[in-house]
């Protein structure tokens, strides 16, 4: 294990943990990011949270092996019950889909009272992140987003504030579903992101369309799909597409 080294999604994580804070990384595996921030002085205190025996045992071995574990604190439990109250200011949880991180955060909510920040990664619907946000008066205040091996990642950052601030009010249901930030930068995993997802609706809305006695849940599900494949053409400005 290389602990000076992060991937490009957990370097990425770790460059939005504020310096000087106590973080807590939730379903941390092998504990890479914390042992990171603290060997590069980032953070002064770290949790490494993890639910799986297997998991746990390997950061514990590894946080051991950098000689870390009065800085480090391994501690095996589901999501934020490993946390004491007023024990963090900054919580990542990185590489789970986008409802179970947000299935973390409410059966923990009381553990958020000290936390000032959230970083958080998620591999599927990064959208219901956003969603929380607003619901629960946490402002989106950075995204980023990228590729590596093969695989597009968001990272998406909130603070406590004005949930809705950073959002273009006409266009917020957009927004929510491709990231305020993101939309306006448009890089390249981003529209490789979204041009894939859009075919990939196309497609199953073509499968609908073949079934031979729609219900009223296949057509709702058209319904919803060309929606959503209409909101990402405005973004990419795809001019080729002629749905209707």
């Amino acid at each position: 294990m290389n602990t000076d080294k992060l991937s490009v999604r957990l370097g990425t994580v770790a460059k939005y943990v504020p310096s000087g804070s106590r973080v807590a990384d939730i379903g941390s595996d092998h504990a890479y990011l914390p042992c990171y921030l603290v060997k590069n002085n980032e953070v002064t205190f770290a949790i490494a949270g993890e639910v799986v025996a297997g998991p746990y045992q390997s950061a514990k071995k590894n946080v051991l092996a950098e000689g870390l574990e009065g800085m480090v604190s391994v501690r095996m439990g589901d999501g934020l019950e490993v946390l004491e109250p007023g024990e963090v200011d900054c919580i990542t949880i990185a590489g789970m889909g986008g409802t179970l991180i947000i299935s973390i955060l409410d059966t923990g909510k009381e553990k958020l009272s000290s936390v000032t920040r959230l970083v958080l990664q998620p591999n599927i619907n990064a959208m219901a992140i956003r969603q929380w946000f607003i619901e629960n008066g946490w402002q989106l205040i950075a995204e980023e987003i990228l590729e590596e091996d093969g695989k597009i990642y968001e990272v998406l950052v909130g603070e406590k504030g004005n949930s809705e601030s950073n959002y273009d009010k006409a266009q917020i249901e957009r927004e929510l579903l491709v990231g305020p930030f993101l939309s306006r930068e448009r890089n390249q995993a981003f529209r490789k992101k979204w041009s894939l997802e859009k075919k990939n609706w196309q497609r199953i809305y073509q499968q609908l369309e073949g079934s031979a006695e729609p219900t009223a849940e296949t057509l709702e599900k058209k319904q919803e799909l060309l929606k959503k494949i209409r909101l990402v053409e405005e973004v990419l400005k795809d001019e080729e597409s002629k749905w209707t």
